[in-house]
């Protein structure tokens, strides 16, 4: 059984409030992730005052704020990141979050971060990749908005910079994302393409999807965390609050456990069963010795005694070596 790394995205969902960052890392813990992650930037670093907001920004925040003003209002800072990785060291739960510039991923890393994760955004941002790839950590890649060439050249800028463990996951970037855009066999065609182990990061509205990337393989599955789906911010709407996004970890590891070793055998519960089920062949009426056994004699049932129905063949043709009552175990 392979331990899926579940992500919970917190992302912007704490508004800039160090307060509700904290408990975005309590609800994540109690909901059974293995990780709380963020984003760490520097508005006037990586966005242009003059930006539109996505669509869906507008949508849930509306359009009289920019997205440059959107983003400074949600900005955490070095401080704060550094109360939130003590926080989750605390109470046991892995502290990741999404830098946007080499200065966030080294201030990060000094945290003692343990892997990189590069947001989708940044697949095309050679500089940004190739200085995470010098720094040696495991890497998970998102790729949203890519197609399968962009995916290999940021996958490739990783490698010969330095990266040796990368894991990618499928992504659609769309809040929230319709069931029909996933395109969830993208990230077996990833796997393949690659051949890196794959995961799923996901923005659709229940846990289905996710629950079935785990069974098609994904080892890394990220999802929005919110307290409030109704609270005010771009990502809330698309997110799930904490009691579904437990059931969706419970739904996952039950996944895990049922998709056992691949190897097709009876379990030791079926091999207690099989006395019972499996059928055998017995005499279909009466049987007298010296008579040949045929299929007008025979019959498969289940029965407690008697050759199992798979020596048919070795039986068919045979001499009756005693006589038999009907229903009575014929004997090799």
């Amino acid at each position: 059984m392979t331990k899926t790394f579940i992500i919970a995205e917190a992302g912007v969902n704490h508004n800039g409030r160090l307060d509700l960052a904290l408990k975005l890392c309590d609800a994540a813990k109690a909901a059974g992730a293995d990780a709380v992650k963020f984003q760490t930037w520097v508005t006037e670093k990586i966005i242009s005052p003059d930006t539109q907001k996505a669509d869906y920004q507008k949508a849930n925040t509306g359009a009289a704020q920019s997205q440059y003003e959107m983003l400074k209002a949600l900005e955490l800072g070095y401080g704060e990141f550094e109360q939130i990785k003590r926080y989750c060291d605390s109470i046991g739960i892995t502290f990741l979050s999404t830098g946007d510039n080499p200065e966030d991923i080294d201030f990060l890393l000094g945290l003692g971060m343990p892997l990189v994760k590069i947001g989708s955004g940044d697949i095309t941002n050679i500089p940004l990749l190739r200085h995470i790839g010098a720094c040696g950590k495991p890497v998970i890649l998102s790729t949203g908005m890519a197609d399968m060439e962009m995916v290999k050249r940021a996958y490739r800028t990783l490698q010969e910079a330095g990266a040796r463990e990368i894991t990618v996951l499928h992504c659609t970037t769309n809040y929230p994302c319709p069931p029909e855009e996933v395109n969830l066999k993208a990230m077996l065609t990833i796997g393949r393409e690659l051949g890196c182990p794959v995961g799923y990061s996901d923005h659709t509205l229940g846990s289905e999807v996710p629950v079935a990337a785990v069974a098609l393989g994904a080892t890394v599955i990220e999802k929005h965390l919110t307290l409030d789906a109704r609270m005010d911010g771009p990502d809330h709407a698309a997110s799930m609050e904490p009691a579904p996004f437990g059931e969706m970890c419970r739904e996952i590891r039950a996944i895990e456990k049922a998709l056992g070793s691949g190897v097709k055998e009876p379990n030791e519960s079926e091999k207690k069963i099989c006395g019972v089920v499996l059928k055998r062949i017995v005499a279909a009426r009466p049987i007298a010795k010296g008579e040949i056994l045929s299929a007008d004699n025979l019959a498969v049932k289940r029965a407690p005694e008697g050759p199992a129905a798979s020596c048919w063949d070795q039986v068919i043709g045979t001499t009756a070596g005693k006589d038999y009552k009907q229903d009575e175990a014929i004997q090799l």
